[in-house]
């Protein structure tokens, strides 16, 4: 019970749950880059939230399956079709053996979520399947996908109904973000100039990116100690400044420790977000203390528990 890749993509990898609690051993957090979009399409087929599925980067995807099974897309706007027939994002579809799907390029955003009968075989490493690249962990051999390779799944129940996302559901990918945001560490340290432009500056994710971390554009900060510091933990959602002062948003396979000033932390409440910014999108950052930042994140979780219950695991 299997899919052929005929197409892979840019990078298109299984994603699973984070990897938490491994950061003491150095092993990042992982998992997908955009976990809502993933929770979404697996709960179209009445998985929990994070189920293998597959992450597909910005330039499409096609495979053809070996036997019936149904699947669900979310994420990024795209063209996707079964045989060549328009189907939905948000939709839940049956598929024959000999089928095959096909997702075009992101329009905006960046990433897909493909969600198969009740789960992709995956590698496992440490609790978690996701794919870590840069140490070719988990997912499928630790690496991305390639044409020809053969993903195993399980079916799962095959059921003639479409489901739906409801429409209050459906997360709006725009090209702007303003992302909630608390100080960190070396925040103080800025000049007063430097402080107020961190929460005041309109920025466009660079060319340089992927899910490690997102150059930001816009503003140079001036450093202490020429930006060189002790080594310090660190966690996906910092706005981290190397030495040249450019800033960095880190992401989900973001590394455990680092040597540059630690400017802010996007909230949890909107960390999910970072996943889906785009080269020359805009991004601004909104100040929260971290006792206003749990608020946030409580209303949040209170909003979709009414369609994902297991949100909690999710945002």
């Amino acid at each position: 019970m299997s899919l052929v890749v005929v197409k892979a993509g840019l990078q298109t990898t299984i994603q699973a749950q984070p990897r938490a609690g491994q950061r003491h051993l150095g092993v990042p957090l992982c998992g997908p880059a955009d976990p809502l979009s993933m929770a979404l399409a697996n709960r179209l087929l009445g998985n929990p939230s994070m189920t293998p599925a597959l992450e597909i980067t910005l330039s499409g995807f096609a495979a053809r399956f070996e036997v019936d099974t149904h699947i669900a897309a979310t994420g990024a706007d795209c063209d996707i079709a079964i045989n060549d027939q328009p189907i939905e994002l948000h939709r839940s579809y049956r598929l024959g053996a000999g089928d095959v799907l096909k997702l075009g390029p992101a329009r905006q955003a960046v990433r897909n979520y493909i969600a198969i009968g009740t789960g992709l075989a995956a590698d496992d490493f440490l609790g978690s399947a996701s794919t870590y690249l840069p140490a070719k962990l988990g997912g499928y051999k630790g690496r991305a996908l390639q044409e020809g390779d053969v993903v195993s799944f399980e079916p799962g129940e095959i059921v003639r109904e479409h489901r739906a996302t409801p429409a209050e559901f459906r997360p709006a990918l725009a090209g702007a973000r303003v992302l909630r945001a608390c100080r960190q560490k070396n925040f103080p340290d800025l000049t007063e100039s430097d402080r107020a432009s961190l929460f005041d500056t309109n920025f466009t994710v660079g060319a340089r990116g992927d899910r490690m971390g997102l150059q930001l554009q816009g503003k140079v900060f001036q450093l202490p100690a020429a930006g060189y510091l002790d080594s310090a933990p660190i966690f996906p959602g910092c706005v981290q400044c190397p030495t040249d002062g450019v800033p960095y948003l880190l992401s989900v396979d973001a590394q455990t420790t680092g040597g540059y000033a630690q400017l802010a932390q996007v909230a949890r409440v909107d960390r999910h977000l970072i996943g889906q910014l785009r080269a020359g999108d805009h991004v601004r950052f909104l100040e929260r203390t971290a006792s206003h930042a749990a608020r946030e994140l409580r209303e949040k979780h209170d909003y979709w528990r009414k369609w994902l219950p297991d949100v909690d695991v999710v945002i």
